[in-house]
C-alpha cells in the first residue's frame, strides 16, 4: 500500500452487510482502511462489524457517542475489544465525558489485549453551516466554533477531531503533527458535493494539513471502486510537504 493511500479511509454507509463486507474485500489495499459509521452499527452490531473486518483493513468507527460519562465510558468498552482505529465522540458531551472516554479506551484496550483506538471529537458536523449553527443558538462562525470545540477536546486528552476541510488549516496551526485530524467532505475535482456543506479536493485537503480523509460515495458509487481509490491517492503524490501522516 502506498504512504497516501493508507490516508483514505473509505465511508461505507450502508445497512447491507454482505455490500459492506463484499466492498471491504474488494478494495483491499487501495485505501488505508474502512469507516462504519451508526447507521451501520445500529443495524448489525458487533457481528457486521466482524464480517467486515474479515477483509484485514483497519477500521474506523464512527458512532459520534454523545450522552452523560458513565454511558459514553461503558459504550467505549463495549466496542474497544472490536479492535477499531479510530473512535469518535461528540465533544460538545463536554470535558467529563472526553476525558471518561479516553480513560475507558485506555482501560478497555489494556484489559482486552487490543491496540487503543484513537479518541477522534467531532467538532461540527459537515452537513451544517453557519445558518444551521444559529438555529440551534451558535452566533459564532463555524470556524470559530470548532476551534472551541477543537481546543476542548485537545484539553480533554483527545488524539484529534473530525473538521471539515474549511477548517484544517486553522485547526492544524499550533498543534504537533500528533493530533490527529479526520477529514470528512472531501469531493475529487468533479465530483457532487451531495450533503457535505464544506468540501475541497483530497490533494487541497492533504496540502492544508489534514491526516485522515474520509471518503464515501466517490469510491462506492464508481464502477471501480478500487480502480477510483488508486486515482485518488495517486492524486496525493506531493501533496503534504509537512509530514502529517495518518
Amino acid at each position: 500500500m502506498t504512504a497516501p493511500a493508507r490516508r483514505i479511509f473509505c465511508a461505507l454507509d450502508t445497512t447491507d452487510a454482505a455490500a459492506a463486507a463484499d466492498l471491504a474485500a474488494r478494495l483491499g489495499d487501495t485505501v488505508g482502511g474502512v469507516k462504519l459509521g451508526l447507521e451501520f452499527f445500529t443495524a448489525h452490531g458487533p457481528a457486521g462489524y466482524a464480517r467486515v473486518a474479515d477483509a484485514g483493513l483497519p477500521i474506523f468507527l464512527d458512532l459520534k457517542l454523545h450522552d452523560i460519562p458513565n454511558t459514553v465510558a461503558g459504550a467505549v468498552r463495549a466496542v474497544v475489544p472490536l479492535a477499531p482505529v479510530l473512535l469518535t465522540v461528540h465533544v460538545q458531551g463536554g470535558p467529563a465525558m472526553l476525558r471518561a472516554a479516553v480513560d475507558a479506551a485506555g482501560e478497555a484496550a489494556e484489559a482486552h489485549g487490543v491496540a487503543r483506538p484513537k479518541v477522534i471529537g467531532v467538532t461540527v458536523l459537515t452537513s451544517l453551516d453557519g445558518a444551521d449553527l444559529a438555529a440551534i443558538g451558535v452566533a459564532d462562525p463555524v470556524v470559530d466554533q470548532v476551534r472551541r470545540l477543537a481546543d476542548l477536546a485537545e484539553a480533554g486528552g483527545l488524539d484529534g477531531v473530525v473538521c471539515s476541510p474549511a477548517e484544517i488549516t486553522a485547526l492544524r496551526a499550533g498543534r504537533g503533527d500528533d493530533f490527529t485530524l479526520v477529514v470528512p467532505g472531501i469531493r475529487p475535482a468533479g465530483t457532487a458535493a451531495g450533503d457535505q456543506k464544506r468540501v475541497l479536493t483530497p490533494a487541497e485537503a492533504v496540502a492544508a494539513g489534514a491526516d485522515v480523509l474520509v471518503i464515501g460515495r466517490p469510491i462506492t458509487r464508481a464502477a471501480d471502486p478500487a480502480g477510483a481509490a488508486r486515482e485518488i491517492a495517486a492524486s496525493l503524490d506531493g501533496a503534504a510537504s509537512d509530514g502529517h501522516a495518518a
